[in-house]
């Protein structure tokens, strides 16, 4: 009689278990964590963002577009850049760059890469590392190192931050300084700080991936950059009013 009732115990164990193991077969309950068997998140992802793309108008009217995208997971992401401005008819300011990205931080990734100048002045190659992400307060900044084969140093440093008064309305300032440790004549660039690019933005948020907006840049040259553009009878410094759209997918 214990053994008939011992034997019905295992059976209704078996049983009261049996569907559980039925809905993954072939997996062993043990290895399951507490909250469930492991998601599955070594997917592939894309993203794009176009942050700029306006017309600067003042004493020189210039159309400007910067913008990147990237592909790749939660760790390993490859990112593309570029940025440019047209002025005359002539494209200036044109660096494209392409960068390896893994985190390193919870808020922080380095990046290692190339970039290329390609506009209507002669191209330049460099190396490129660099560090983007988010410091206190919520600012996107990035600082990034460059090396070029003909002993050329630069640095580019930039911050931005967004402001939200309501859902849809946000005002977004940004500043951009660039650094060479050579002048290049060619490329009409100073040794030194040699430029400043800030703005500040209203944008409203008809969609998140689609925003028109209107604000201020100011754009600066200093030392020999600013020589530069006075030979080429264009004015060092601009205070100008900006329309443009910001989207991403």
């Amino acid at each position: 009689m214990r053994g008939l009732i011992l034997t019905a115990t295992w059976v209704a164990a078996f049983v009261t278990a049996s569907p559980a193991l039925a809905q993954t077969p072939g997996a062993d309950p043990n290895s399951a964590s507490p909250f469930g068997y492991p998601v599955d998140d070594r997917r592939l992802f894309v993203h794009g963002l176009l942050d700029e793309f306006e017309g600067r108008l003042g004493a020189d009217q210039s159309f400007r577009w910067e913008g990147e995208g990237w592909v790749g997971g939660d760790f390993d992401r490859l990112w593309l850049k570029s940025e440019g401005e047209v002025t005359r008819g002539k494209v200036e300011d044109g660096q494209q760059e392409l960068f390896y990205d893994r985190p390193v931080t919870t808020y922080f990734d380095l990046q290692a890469g190339a970039r290329y100048d390609l506009d209507s002045r002669p191209g330049r190659g460099w190396g490129a590392f660099g560090i983007e992400g988010f410091a206190p307060y919520f600012f996107t900044v990035s600082a990034t190192g460059y090396a070029s084969d003909t002993g050329h140093y630069a640095a580019k440093l930039q911050a931005s931050n967004e402001i939200r008064f309501t859902q849809r309305l946000v005002l977004e300032p940004q500043a951009e300084l660039n650094l060479y440790t050579r002048s290049d004549s060619a490329r009409r660039t100073g040794s030194g700080l040699s430029d400043l690019d800030a703005g500040l933005r209203l944008r409203y948020e008809i969609s998140r991936k689609f925003a028109p907006y209107v604000g201020l840049t100011y754009e600066k040259r200093f030392a020999r950059s600013a020589d530069f553009a006075r030979a080429d009878n264009e004015r060092p410094d601009d205070l100008r009013f900006t329309a443009g759209v910001r989207s991403w997918f």
